[in-house]
């Protein structure tokens, strides 16, 4: 009996470091799994993190397509009641020396409020019968500019010119003419203009507006010295202007982009 005792115990001390070596490798696997089935878990978070933020970035593109459509609509609208405000004014500063307002031949002018708030394309002109005066010329080539046409608007502000070239509107036409062709880039034709309407009237309320412009036509026509140049002359010329307040912010940036 002690002998069997004795052999059952020998069992057990032989037994027992392969229990613990199994139970130890057991511990070890559930502890894998544990940690697998952790990293899983993350796993599946940070899929659900990156599909979320995909999510907002995809609303924010779209907040921001919305908001720069709102802009552009915003500039169309400025753009156009500008130009209806400046040709408004154009006819009142030239009615005195062409024909009293509200005469004969004279277009009546278009309220703001009336005015498209966008222009996806330009508008057809019309082809306009031909004006009787200058007045009506004027009003012609300015509609076709309002419209956004700007070809046909220099073709009519160009036959302007030539039917009344010491016209009371003629600073006006040459300014428009200009502008007309710097909207299209031909950025040598539109400073020709700018060039003739500083030479023939310096004093003029336009002559500030067309050497800013002329600046910037050389620069278009990446002339950048001169375009300086001529950019520093309008805050000399006409210190405390819109002109000379766009020219120093233009010649800011030149200065920026020529350091880099």
């Amino acid at each position: 009996m002690r002998a069997r005792v004795s052999l059952l115990a020998a069992a057990m001390l032989l037994a027992s470091p392969l229990a613990l070596a199994q139970r130890a490798s057991l511990a070890d696997r559930v502890t894998a799994l544990e940690a697998r089935a952790a990293g899983d878990q993350n796993g599946v978070v940070l899929v659900n993190q990156i599909a979320a933020l995909q999510s907002e970035v995809q609303a924010l593109r779209g907040q921001i397509e919305e908001l720069q459509q709102q802009l552009e609509q915003a500039k169309q609208s400025q753009r156009v009641q500008y130009l209806d405000l400046s040709g408004r004014l154009d006819r009142l500063e030239g009615a005195g020396t062409v024909a009293p307002a509200g005469s004969a031949g004279e277009p009546p002018a278009a309220s703001p409020a009336s005015a498209p708030s966008t222009q996806a394309a330009p508008t057809p002109v019309p082809v306009a019968a031909p004006a009787k005066d200058e007045q009506g010329a004027y009003a012609q080539a300015f509609e076709a500019l309002k419209s956004g046409d700007y070809v046909e608007s220099a073709r009519r502000l160009r036959d302007f010119l030539a039917a009344y070239p010491a016209g009371a509107l003629a600073p006006n036409a040459l300014y428009w003419l200009g502008e007309s062709y710097y909207v299209t880039q031909n950025y040598a034709l539109a400073a020709d203009q700018f060039r003739a309407l500083l030479d023939r009237y310096p004093a003029n309320d336009k002559a500030p507006g067309a050497l800013l412009k002329l600046g910037l036509s050389q620069s278009g026509l990446r002339q950048t010295e001169a375009a300086m140049a001529t950019l520093r002359q309008v805050g000399q010329r006409y210190p405390g202007s819109d002109a000379a307040r766009i020219a120093e912010d233009r010649l800011r940036s030149m200065q920026v982009a020529g350091s880099r």
